[in-house]
């Protein structure tokens, strides 16, 4: 890989992926006696929790979204390159990207994780995740562009399938979703729309457990399912989808929908990495990893954030894929790098729970405390502060600021825009 400096006699600790736990590791870094170099295919740091929003117009897509390299504005150990991993070569201690190869002397995989969709290509292809700001964007194409074409169309079978959402997934992100579109079906859409009829418009949430928020209490499952319901929501519970051909969505036991958006947010499996034995490839893709996050065949290659799997007697399924435990491993894998360099002994990794959160809408969201959960405003509000304090720089914690602020005072959304590439 060209143009990286020398490093002397600094160790070169490789950061592959620039999501919470890349950033939070290369951050953490920067002050150490280290050389870092991280890689992303992207020059932008997604603020993942927010997605949502911009899907359903509340923010733009900028607001979320951070450069790396003004991240690292006077980090003059830390080297930013655009980059995507082709190959892990842990005997030659060098990984194979597409602008070069690079050696390294630890190695930190962050890649994060990509939309699962178990084997089915239809759903493949027609089904949309969002799992990065522009399927963000992309999903908010499809959902307006439907409505432009559900205002030409005489056939009352086709208006309705541009008009019904399905949306598969109970996690945050499909309760999030939901709770959101309900509100645009109440406030917006009917001001942007007024030929259309949305008393006919449905919004599907489909779960195939029997409730909702599976990783939080069960208080939250059921509250958010009130929630939802009240916003005039159709959740299905124990509900799982067979197939679907970008019309009809097909679910198990021969009962069907007639949606043309099918929202896909039912499962996550870990990116891939070429290189590494079957033996470290856990479920959903996940690499094994021992208390240090270190994988089982190479004690110079970490596993951090939504790609690890680290199981213990008291986590057999490992550590939520969520972003406080993506941050913790990365702060613990900073300590652990330090104490190696000074040979000293390295600190197992133990998550902190600080605590977990969803909004459904204006004034309502669910929250778990270790002192007991919250719903209401109050949960609401603390989802609002956390989150804003949780994206990147002054300016878009701003912007964010006031986007929400405009919303909750004028029952709108002003960022309807059907920004597509251009056409060859």
């Amino acid at each position: 890989m060209k143009n990286i400096p020398e490093q002397g006699a600094r160790k070169r600790i490789v950061i592959v992926g620039a999501g919470f736990a890349g950033v939070k590791l290369a951050l953490s870094l920067s002050a150490k006696q280290f050389q870092v170099v991280l890689l992303d295919k992207n020059n932008y740091h997604q603020f993942q929790p927010l997605f949502y929003q911009v899907a359903t117009s509340g923010l733009e897509p900028s607001s979320i979204s951070f450069p790396i390299r003004k991240i690292l504005q006077n980090k003059k150990n830390v080297h930013f390159r655009v980059a995507e991993l082709r190959e892990v070569k842990s005997e030659e201690k060098a990984i194979e990207t597409n602008i070069g190869s690079l050696h390294y002397d630890e190695l930190v995989l962050a890649l994060g994780a990509t939309t699962n969709f178990f084997g089915n290509p239809n759903l493949e292809r027609y089904a949309v995740p969002m799992k990065s700001v522009s399927e963000a964007l992309y999903l908010r194409n499809c959902i307006l562009d439907n409505y432009e074409n559900a205002l030409n169309t005489a056939d009352s079978s086709e208006q309705e399938a541009l008009m019904n959402i399905v949306i598969t997934g109970g996690g945050p992100t499909g309760v999030e979703l939901a709770g959101a579109l309900a509100e645009m079906r109440k406030f917006v859409l009917p001001k942007d729309y007024p030929e259309l009829d949305f008393t006919k418009m449905t919004i599907s949430l489909l779960e195939g457990s029997p409730r909702l928020l599976n990783g939080m209490s069960e208080f939250a499952g059921k509250q958010s399912l009130k929630y939802l319901q009240k916003l005039g929501v159709e959740v299905r519970l124990n509900c799982l989808v067979e197939d679907y051909d970008s019309q009809t969505v097909s679910l198990k036991g021969g009962e069907t929908l007639n949606s043309k958006t099918l929202l896909w947010a039912a499962g996550i499996k870990a990116n891939s990495v070429i290189g590494f034995p079957d033996i470290s490839i856990g479920p959903a893709g996940r690499i094994l990893v021992n208390e240090f996050s270190q994988t089982n065949f190479n004690e110079n290659i970490y596993i951090v954030g939504d790609q690890a799997l680290m199981i213990t007697e008291q986590n057999p399924k490992g550590d939520p894929q969520v972003a406080q435990v993506a941050i913790q491993q990365a702060q613990n894998v900073a300590k652990n790098l330090n104490n190696k360099r000074l040979q000293k002994p390295l600190k197992s990794f133990k998550y902190f729970d600080k605590g977990s959160m969803a909004t459904v809408g204006r004034n309502l969201a669910v929250c778990d405390l270790s002192v007991g959960s919250l719903k209401g405003i109050i949960a609401w509000l603390m989802w609002l502060f956390v989150h804003l304090m949780a994206i990147l720089g002054t300016k878009n914690k701003v912007f964010v600021f006031l986007n929400w602020t405009w919303s909750y005072l004028t029952y709108d959304q002003s960022l309807r825009l059907m920004i597509k590439p251009r056409e060859k």
